[in-house]
C-alpha cells in the first residue's frame, strides 16, 4: 500500500471500527537541526476488537513491533502496544500506539504472536509483571523473574503488598521493601 498520512490512517481505523475506537489523537513533533517532523498516532480501542485492530494495521503497512507498556489503573490494567509504520524510511516513519483496557476481574488478552511473532517476549513480560493471561501463548517458564518467584505476585500491580521475600531462596535484591529479615515471612 502507498504511504498514508497520519490523518488518513486514523480515518481508516475510524471507518473500520467506528464506535469501538474510544479515542484517537495525532502528535507531531519537529526534531533536530533541520526540524524534521515526526508523527505519533494514539488509538484507544475496546478490548473485544484489539486483535482485529492489530490485524487491520497490517493492511496499512506491516508494522514494526517495539514493546508493550502497562499501567495498573485500579480497577483495570491499561496496555499500550507500540508499533512503527514505514519503519526505516527516512522522514516517513510513523509511530502508532494502540491502547486497550483489561478489567482486573478478567485479565485476559489474545496473543498477537500469530500476526507478529516478535511480540512473544513482551507478552511474556506482561504475564509475569501484571498477571495477565495471554490467550494462545504457550505457558512458559519465567523470562524476567527468578524461576522460584512467588506465583501469585506481580511486581507491576499496585494492589500487591510488596515482595516478601523476593524469591523462595530468601535472597533479597537491592534495597527491598523490608530491610530487616525478622519482619519478613518466609515463602514456602
Amino acid at each position: 500500500m502507498e504511504y498514508m498520512k497520519p490523518e488518513e490512517i486514523v480515518e481508516l481505523f475510524k471507518g473500520k471500527f467506528g464506535d469501538l475506537i474510544i479515542d484517537s489523537k495525532i502528535e507531531s513533533k519537529a526534531e533536530g537541526v533541520k526540524k524534521n517532523s515526526y508523527n505519533t498516532i494514539w488509538l484507544k480501542i475496546k478490548l473485544e476488537n484489539f486483535k482485529d485492530a492489530v490485524k487491520f494495521l497490517g493492511t496499512v503497512q506491516f508494522p514494526h513491533f517495539a514493546i508493550i507498556s502497562g499501567d495498573d489503573l485500579g480497577k483495570e490494567i491499561e496496555l499500550t502496544y507500540y508499533f512503527s509504520l514505514y519503519y526505516g524510511e527516512r522522514f516517513k516513519e510513523i509511530s502508532l500506539n494502540i491502547t486497550t483496557f483489561l478489567p482486573k476481574e478478567d485479565l485476559k488478552i489474545p496473543t498477537i504472536t500469530d500476526l507478529i511473532p516478535g511480540a512473544q517476549t513482551a507478552e511474556r513480560e506482561i504475564i509475569e509483571m501484571f498477571g495477565i493471561k495471554v490467550e494462545g501463548l504457550p505457558d512458559s517458564p519465567n523470562l524476567f523473574l527468578p524461576k522460584d518467584f512467588a506465583k501469585d505476585t506481580h511486581p507491576f500491580r499496585r494492589d500487591e503488598k510488596g515482595i516478601y521475600p523476593l524469591s523462595k531462596n530468601g535472597k533479597y535484591v537491592g534495597d527491598n521493601i523490608v530491610k530487616r529479615e525478622e519482619e519478613v515471612k518466609k515463602v514456602e
